[in-house]
């Protein structure tokens, strides 16, 4: 591990870094995130606008040799976290292939070079449950094992339980070179007060289908087609679905098929969390994103604020793009409430052997 001070940062590395979620939850837990990896420009144009002080390496993580970032850092050390947040397209329930045939799923194997390169104290694996299913994980561990390093066993957590107002289900899973550090960040995990839609957006400015908010770019609602508000009038406030809408109203591929996509034109609700927050974040034919009181969907920004991102995080690309960014990152939150865990973990080895004889 990196020698410290008692007043000095953790040292990190964000893989697959995205907007840059990842590296926000970090900071606001008193790391110093030295670098990123991404290939998405529009991405990287979202991270730069929010992390200046990152060297971000936007490239083909296949391209990318560790060992340039070092010299471009200037830094010798070692490192006390690699987080790995690997696309979680291949692993996907949504993704009928999943990981067959989909050169994505090798992705996460790519960490491996960035181990030999910085030996983390700790590495952080972050993906949909289905990585467990099979996909790389074998080779992830015998690699890791290859250089030293012992992987933790898939664990599900959910994004409500982190005081994230969305229910997410996300697998976590944790390497080192100390068994004990797995089992310390395990044991430390701990549940947050929930919080609810309500939280998150209920002080934002109400606003009608085509109206946006001068204040705020992202705060604008969707322009519906007129048969859209029409369902929309039907379904109630707070939590309704669009098994309200009477039969004239409702598509010919729903009728007789209540049980299928019931979200679907469904509104959120005050006092609940919020669905999974997906790339359609802001199509009401995609979910349950209709705003609990409003006629349309929610805005950008409201997606944003529901993914724990701070009201004053920029980004950067177009309607859909912006929604992409949103729904594919990691809740800020979520990090930042493994704060106990990553600390625990983290701590200096002669401090972990104390406590295992004590």
């Amino acid at each position: 591990m990196t020698t410290k001070t008692a007043n000095s940062l953790l040292i990190a590395i964000d893989l697959y870094s995205g907007s840059g979620a990842v590296t926000e939850g970090l900071r606001r837990i008193g790391f110093d995130v030295l670098a990123a990896v991404d290939s998405d420009p529009i991405c990287c144009r979202t991270y730069r606008a929010n992390h200046e002080a990152v060297l971000l390496c936007e490239r083909d993580i296949k391209l990318v040799a560790p060992a340039e970032i070092r010299t471009k850092l200037s830094y010798s050390g070692s490192i006390d976290l690699l987080v790995v947040c690997a696309p979680c397209q291949p692993f996907s329930t949504q993704n009928k292939k999943r990981f067959q045939d989909d050169p994505r799923s090798a992705l996460v194997l790519q960490s491996i070079k960035f181990i030999e390169e910085f030996s983390p104290s700790l590495v952080f694996f972050e993906n949909v449950p289905g990585i467990a299913a099979n996909g790389p994980l074998n080779q992830l561990r015998d690699d890791l094992r290859n250089h030293g390093y012992f992987l933790g066993d898939p664990r599900v957590i959910n994004a409500a339980d982190c005081g994230v107002a969305q229910r997410r289900e996300r697998c976590i899973m944790v390497a080192a070179k100390e068994l004990e550090r797995i089992d310390i960040f395990y044991s430390s995990i701990q549940a947050r007060s929930p919080k609810n839609v309500a939280d998150a957006i209920q002080d934002l400015p109400g606003l009608n289908s085509g109206e946006s908010d001068p204040s705020d770019p992202l705060h604008f609602a969707r322009r519906h087609h007129p048969i859209t508000l029409e369902r929309l009038k039907h379904i109630p406030k707070n939590g309704g679905s669009r098994s309200s809408l009477p039969p004239q109203l409702q598509l010919e591929c729903h009728k007789g098929r209540d049980g299928d996509f019931p979200d679907v034109y469904g509104r959120m609700k005050w006092d609940d969390v919020a669905p999974t927050l997906t790339t359609g974040c802001t199509d009401l034919t995609k979910g349950r994103y209709a705003h609990p009181r409003d006629d349309r969907s929610i805005t950008l920004r409201e997606a944003a604020l529901l993914q724990s991102f701070p009201r004053e995080y920029k980004f950067f690309g177009n309607g859909g793009q912006i929604a992409r960014q949103i729904g594919n990152a990691v809740p800020v939150e979520m990090i930042a409430a493994l704060e106990l865990p990553f600390r625990r973990a983290l701590e200096p080895s002669q401090n972990l052997n104390r406590k295992n004889a004590e």
